[in-house]
């Protein structure tokens, strides 16, 4: 039986995706999109800029989705923000202070155990899902009182694991039983139902929503995510220190050889005698590029993905293995 939490967000959504929170990409328009469409949307606090930006985020996102929940027959699914937990991070307890006024439902931590994060984000009835690559930390996450985790597998864009999900989600289940989402070159209907049926209470999405019209994106890494396939995905240390996935033709176009990218020098960047930044010049994109064929509105993936999945589900119900 599925944990509490996840039966509750559940009966919220259209299909159990929790759509990531992308650096520069998500933004209200497609959060927006994503939660009114039936799938819990997201962006990362640090996306707002200044800081100040935040709150009025915030209030147009809370507005725009209550507004859609008064129509008849709505099925309106919460909103998340994401929090990075480390110490280069001197915004988190404004953007923490914004996040409780606004009551956000859900906080997404990032980078180290979230520990006092949880705390105030219970105090205003929010839940804490943590993202993690490894099993330690998922410990780390649960000791710290986290209400769910995010398995960052293989194959998902941005800073992302080298566990397979078999293993990772597998691994994770044999000690924790509560909400899971799994993420790794996830991008139709059919992988969502896959990743239920490995355990998994939802699936975590990033890449898709790139090639969406409201995302926050250069038509030109749209177009890049549309053209491309797993072969043109790189996974380096080389930009921020941390191992990611990258667009292998973003990295040339930014007059680097993908090909023969120096080592890393430990937790720091690459970028002091260049201009090429991550995640503005350098794109981050999972291996599932190759199924993406189009930019499409987020209403449409949505609905094109809810299809997929209710057609797998048919199949399945149909084959014997008796």
């Amino acid at each position: 039986m599925p944990h509490e939490l996840a039966t509750s967000l559940h009966a919220q959504m259209r299909l159990p995706v929790i759509c990531a929170p992308m650096f520069i990409v998500s933004n209200p328009n497609l959060v927006v999109a994503q939660c009114t469409s039936g799938v819990i949307g997201s962006f990362p606090a640090l996306n707002a800029r200044p800081q100040s930006l935040l709150d009025e985020w915030l209030h147009e996102i809370t507005e725009r989705l209550d507004a859609a929940r008064a129509q008849p027959d709505a099925r309106v699914a919460p909103f998340a923000v994401n929090q990075i937990i480390h110490h280069s991070n001197d915004r988190l307890a404004l953007d923490l202070e914004a996040c409780g006024k606004h009551r956000v439902p859900l906080i997404i931590t990032s980078l180290r155990a979230p520990g006092e994060v949880v705390d105030a984000v219970h105090a205003w009835g929010g839940k804490v899902f943590h993202d993690v690559t490894t099993i330690r930390h998922a410990e780390k996450a649960l000791e710290a009182g986290v209400d769910g985790l995010i398995l960052v597998a293989a194959g998902a864009g941005g800073h992302a694991g080298t566990l397979s999900p078999f293993a990772l989600l597998g691994e994770v289940r044999k000690f924790f039983d509560g909400p899971i989402a799994l993420s790794g070159a996830i991008t139709n209907g059919r992988a969502v139902l896959a990743a239920q049926a490995m355990g998994a209470d939802f699936a975590y999405i990033g890449t898709r929503f790139i090639a969406s019209e409201e995302a926050n994106a250069a038509q030109a890494y749209k177009d890049m995510i549309v053209s491309s396939s797993a072969a043109d995905v790189l996974y380096t240390p080389f930009f921020t220190g941390i191992p990611g996935n990258y667009l292998s033709g973003s990295i040339t176009a930014s007059g680097l050889d993908p090909t023969a990218l120096p080592a890393p020098e430990p937790q720091a960047s690459n970028f002091g005698s260049t201009r090429v930044k991550p995640w503005r010049d350098v794109w981050g994109a999972g291996q599932g590029v190759g199924t993406i064929d189009q930019v499409r509105p987020t209403r449409d993936i949505v609905a094109t993905m809810a299809d997929e999945y209710r057609a797998a589900q048919a199949a399945l119900a149909k084959a014997s293995f008796a």
